[in-house]
């Protein structure tokens, strides 16, 4: 097996799984991408296996602290271990994910359940080398009727992989109906968000709902409206749900009438909706906050920070003393400080001063390893506007 060796101080001696190109003091042997190799010391001193591609600036990725191979046995070994984990969680189990990444000693592999169907992702060369491998250990530990790859998250381009989605196993379902708790979602194996669904955000939902009864809601960038459609089943007064896609909003609606509620709904781009409705002075009990990504990359950070700054400034300015604001940042470019930092700057400018009632996080089966801050990307709170000053 060949080797690399790993720079002294280099992040891997701290608690992280991930060698750079620039960690690498020397190879050994000639290791071609997507092999396994052993990473070492100065010392020569072994620091364990991991998956190799020069293409990537990430260009080796840790899985085993010894010696090991990526062998069909070893794939039904860590599956095992991400299912026995999922299994001690009050989560719905037929909707979930069940691997996540190096969360679960599995570099790139993404794994969610839709009941009986299974959506793989393999981001990483090594795994998409042995997706065949992954797929064999699904079908005897879980026996699903279709396994989906859906190989088309942009990451994989890092690797120098092209984008795809293909059929694994089964009969590919057609777009269905799913429901967890009291809240009802449409599914699109193919075509539909992620793997199909925002699984991370499912707690969420009912957690921001617990606000919501008797409130006015606005809901923005709703997406499949998962937050509209629990604020409405919780008893809120009236819910607007607002995106820009307009198949987001039809199916948003179309959740919403399948819980046996209603909702209004905007087909616009919300920071002009925000704008608006600031300027006209409309007035919202419960705003919701939950953008996609602003940012991809640290470079980028300064002009995120100033788009998230404007909407919370917008809808801070629609809320009274005691209304409530939940808001959500899913790039972990974002670090808690700076979401912190920027909801603050926002109050200020406001002139609104907030009062924390809860925080929150990526749901349980996305689970985040202490020494890898990649793992933890969602992040939320839920503030109050404080009355009296």
């Amino acid at each position: 097996m060949s080797a690399l060796t790993v720079q002294p101080r280099s992040r891997l001696f701290h608690g992280h799984e991930w060698v750079y190109a620039s960690d690498v003091k020397g190879t050994i042997g000639n290791p071609a991408p997507g092999d396994v190799v052993t990473l070492r010391d100065v010392k020569g001193r072994s620091l364990g296996s991991a998956i190799y591609n020069p293409k990537s600036q990430i260009v080796a990725r840790r899985f085993s602290f010894r010696r090991q191979d990526l062998d069909e046995d070893f794939f039904v070994r860590r599956i095992e271990r991400a299912l026995a984990f999922r299994k001690t969680l009050p989560i719905d189990q037929e909707l979930c994910r069940l691997v996540w990444s190096e969360s679960d000693g599995l570099p790139g592999v993404i794994v969610d359940r839709y009941g009986d169907h299974l959506v793989m992702q393999t981001l990483t060369m090594a795994m998409s080398m042995r997706q065949d491998l992954i797929a064999n250990a699904l079908k005897e530990l879980l026996k699903p009727k279709s396994i989906i790859a859906r190989n088309d998250a942009p990451v994989r381009k890092a690797e120098g992989l092209e984008l795809e989605k293909t059929l694994l196993h089964g009969q590919a379902p057609k777009p269905f109906s799913i429901k967890t708790g009291k809240l009802h979602f449409q599914v699109d194996l193919y075509e539909g968000q992620k793997t199909g669904l925002y699984l991370d955000q499912l707690d969420n939902y009912t957690k921001v709902a617990r606000y919501a009864k008797g409130r006015r809601v606005l809901d923005c960038f709703t997406n499949q409206g998962g937050f509209a459609q629990a604020c409405a089943v919780a008893g809120a007064s009236e819910v607007v749900a607002v995106d820009i896609s307009e198949s987001a909003v039809n199916m948003a609606l179309q959740n919403a009438r399948s819980a046996g509620v209603a909702l209004g709904a905007r087909t616009e781009n919300v920071f002009d909706f925000l704008k608006t409705a600031e300027k006209n002075g409309n007035t919202y009990d419960l705003i919701i906050l939950d953008p996609p990504s602003f940012t991809k990359t640290k470079q980028s950070l300064h002009d995120a920070l100033r788009g998230y700054k404007e909407i919370h400034l917008r809808a801070l300015q629609m809320l009274e003393p005691g209304g409530i604001l939940s808001t959500f940042s899913c790039s972990h470019h974002v670090g808690a400080g700076d979401f912190r930092a920027m909801i603050n700057a926002a109050a200020v400018d406001a002139k609104r001063s907030l009062r924390l009632l809860d925080v929150h996080s990526q749901r349980a089966d996305h689970p985040i390893i202490t020494g890898i801050p990649e793992t933890e990307y969602l992040r939320g709170y839920t503030l109050e506007v404080m009355g009296g000053w």
